[in-house]
């Protein structure tokens, strides 16, 4: 969505898009805490996934045929279909599992840093294929930003296991495949509607998960402790179902590139979040690079609602 675009909103409508972003950006940051609380009873990362998915599955096809009912909707093309298969497989699919694969060998906060480098992807991505402008406001956001996530990481990386390379290489295909989708899922979601769009990628997510785990693995694999599966509820409700539709929502107000930057404060709740719930460590590099994440998003925050007094003045 280009900012001429989004000018069509009211100055409410832009600030509750922010609100939205910040929210999914929340919830979708708690996943990682709890994926790996369910990994200290040994689950593996394609049985949690089809776990989470499973009990996402009913809210996604509930609110798919409730979109269908309406008499108003415009009919799906085929140009449509592939659209939502496409990125259904890209943005949920395959980001959600890389990143569960990550998350055996990586801490949960370093996870959240490398999965954030997405806004900077998403904003060279429009660039290159929408020649979208990089204003210089929203260069100066992600410098700062990503100033803080570098500082975050440089302090993880004299703590990384043998192993947690292979994690962070994992992790970051994931921030890429999951930034490919908001691009591609702006300019989606204007011709098929936010709601009807969200319930039906996340649909096919949850089917290829499901599919993934059929062939994989016996029914044997299901008999986990109980403790699995409340965490598995919890992380389809307030990590995947609220966060989807906030995330869509969100675009839908402010576009994808700003939705990305905003969500930049999910690094932040993860590290606090972590500390709480996993017991890593906050280190004062950890704390001065969150108040830089923080510095950035206020900075986008701040600008799409001057933006509407400026032009009235």
């Amino acid at each position: 969505m280009t900012s001429a675009a989004q000018d069509h909103f009211s100055p409410r409508q832009k600030i509750t898009g922010i609100l939205f972003a910040l929210v999914a950006a929340i919830g979708f940051s708690a996943k990682a805490i709890l994926v790996k609380l369910a990994y200290i009873d040994s689950v593996d990362p394609i049985t949690l996934l089809a776990l989470r998915m499973a009990f996402s599955l009913p809210f996604f096809l509930v609110v798919a045929a409730r979109a269908n009912r309406n008499k108003h909707i415009q009919p799906m093309i085929a140009k449509d279909i592939v659209a939502v298969i496409g990125l259904g497989l890209i943005g949920y699919y395959l980001a959600s599992y890389l990143d569960f694969l990550g998350l055996q060998y990586i801490s949960a906060g370093l996870e959240r840093l490398i999965l954030f480098l997405y806004p900077t992807m998403v904003v060279i991505i429009s660039a290159l294929v929408f020649k979208h402008r990089i204003g210089r406001t929203a260069m100066i956001a992600l410098l700062i930003s990503y100033a803080g996530i570098t500082l975050v990481f440089l302090h993880d990386m004299n703590v990384l296991q043998h192993d947690a390379v292979s994690g962070s290489v994992l992790v970051f295909a994931s921030a890429l495949s999951y930034a490919i989708y908001l691009v591609g899922a702006g300019h989606a979601i204007a011709r098929i509607g936010a709601t009807r769009f969200t319930a039906y990628v996340m649909t096919v997510a949850c089917a290829a998960c499901l599919v993934q785990f059929a062939v994989t693995h016996p029914l044997a694999a299901l008999e986990l402790p109980a403790r699995v599966y409340g965490l598995s509820i919890a992380m389809a409700v307030f990590s995947t179902v609220l966060p989807a539709f906030l995330l869509a929502a969100a675009m839908r107000r402010i576009g994808s590139v700003h939705t990305s930057m905003i969500g930049s404060i999910g690094p932040v709740s993860t590290i606090l979040l972590a500390y709480v719930f996993l017991g890593e460590l906050m280190s004062p590099e950890q704390i001065a690079g969150s108040i830089l994440v923080l510095a950035g998003v206020l900075m986008i925050s701040l600008k799409r609602q001057i933006q509407p007094a400026a032009a009235a003045a």
